[in-house]
């Protein structure tokens, strides 16, 4: 949880070496004993102390890449039972350090993060030397008191809480705001046994509200933190199953009590060119005796929830191919009656006479609404009945009226 990678490391080493053997612990060793051996590794040959030796800048890589395997339980089940093949490198959480990138990549790293691109960053290793030298200032933090302070980007401010029998036998809460929602984090420092202070726990500033937030709680019970760059990773990789992976980013806190005596906390500025802005606060729990019981039942109902989640993740995936299959058939069958139809309505249109009926009336010259007449009569001659029974003489004399009309018509045109 201390140092992790730069910016080009963020893949796995070209040649990889068992981690336990690149961490020099055994495989039977517990979380405390990975991570003591990893800040060791990591102080050693962290960029900062090696500028000018290219080949600790790849060592680095390597511890941190074994950390990151053997700190994750999960990722540590899979490495021992299948070796590398079962661990997808890609998805490796890594590290970078701001205090080692430079004017442009620090810039790139803000504008992804501006985009809501999880990059998570390491702690400077300068702060974590002048911790493990114990040459740091240590300002005090009294119990149910708050200091609110300033501090730069890649450098820390260390406050001393000193508890007494019984706030430790009731809890402790240490929590860290900012109004101006600067990125920071709270970390938690153990005494050596040389005097200095080793690096134990960190938690990364979340964004709560209009604020950003950071706190460890040392309550007798597991209390879990929510890594949200799990999340992010699971999102990008299945938008759609983002959900179910909402709650693997918990974490169990590797230390859920403290004992009586001083105990050292910072707060590191986590921004990428500017100081960060915060308020620290300790507070013993006794007065929240309520609220800590809530707390206790809801990680409770949390942790059964992930676990009903990932058995319903098996069954929503198996419903999901399923509904995909039903609506392609749906989408077929559906293609299939259109086209029945439509054969359908073709062939009842074919029993019909209207197209021999056009092809007639077309031929004999007749429009609508014209009556049928026999081939040899004259189209201008009127039936017998038209003008109420007059004679064929009269028909005559009208002719030949009409005629000599037309012959007078043809001498005039002459």
């Amino acid at each position: 949880m201390g140092t992790g990678s730069k910016l080009e490391g963020t893949s796995a080493p070209a040649t990889r070496r068992d981690p336990y053997e690149v961490l020099c612990v055994s495989r039977d060793s517990n979380d405390q004993e990975i991570k003591t051996a990893y800040r060791k590794l990591a102080l050693k040959y962290h960029p900062d102390k090696n500028a000018s030796n290219p080949e600790a800048s790849e060592h680095f890589k390597e511890v941190a890449f074994s950390y990151s395997i053997l700190s994750d339980p999960e990722k540590r089940r899979q490495y021992d039972n299948a070796g590398f093949e079962a661990i997808d490198a890609d998805a490796m959480d890594m590290e970078i350090d701001l205090s080692n990138l430079g004017t442009v990549n620090t810039m790139f790293a803000a504008l992804f993060s501006k985009l809501g691109v999880p990059i998570k960053t390491t702690i400077s290793a300068n702060v974590l030397e002048e911790a493990l030298s114990g040459t740091v200032t240590v300002r005090p933090l009294p119990i149910g008191t708050s200091v609110s302070g300033k501090v730069e980007k890649q450098c820390a401010h260390f406050f001393g809480v000193t508890i007494n029998e019984q706030q430790a036998e009731s809890g402790i809460v240490i929590r860290v705001t900012s109004t101006a929602q600067s990125k920071f984090k709270l970390l938690y420092f153990e005494q050596d046994a040389n005097g200095g202070y080793g690096l134990a726990l960190q938690e990364d500033s979340e964004k709560t509200g209009k604020a950003t937030s950071a706190g460890m709680y040392f309550l007798h019970f597991q209390v879990y933190k929510m890594d949200s760059t799990l999340n992010a990773l699971a999102m990008a990789k299945d938008p759609e199953a983002a959900f179910f992976k909402r709650l693997e980013g918990l974490q169990p806190c590797e230390v859920s009590e403290l004992k009586a005596g001083t105990h050292i906390f910072a707060v590191y500025g986590d921004n990428f060119f500017k100081t960060a802005t915060y308020t620290i606060e300790a507070v013993c729990v006794k007065s929240y005796e309520d609220t800590t019981q809530k707390l206790k039942e809801i990680e409770g109902q949390i942790l059964r929830k992930r676990n009903e989640l990932r058995q319903f993740e098996t069954e929503y995936r198996k419903a999901l191919a399923r509904f995909q299959e039903v609506t392609n058939r749906y989408t077929q069958e559906k293609q299939s009656v259109d086209e029945l139809l439509k054969q359908r309505d073709s062939i009842h249109s074919s029993f019909t006479i209207t197209k021999t009926i056009n092809n007639s009336v077309g031929g004999s010259g007749l429009s609508n609404g014209s009556s049928s007449k026999n081939p040899g009569e004259d189209s201008n001659a009127e039936s017998p009945g038209e003008d109420g029974g007059s004679d064929g003489k009269d028909k005559s004399g009208k002719k030949k009226w009409f005629n000599l009309n037309l012959k007078g018509s043809d001498k005039k045109l002459g």
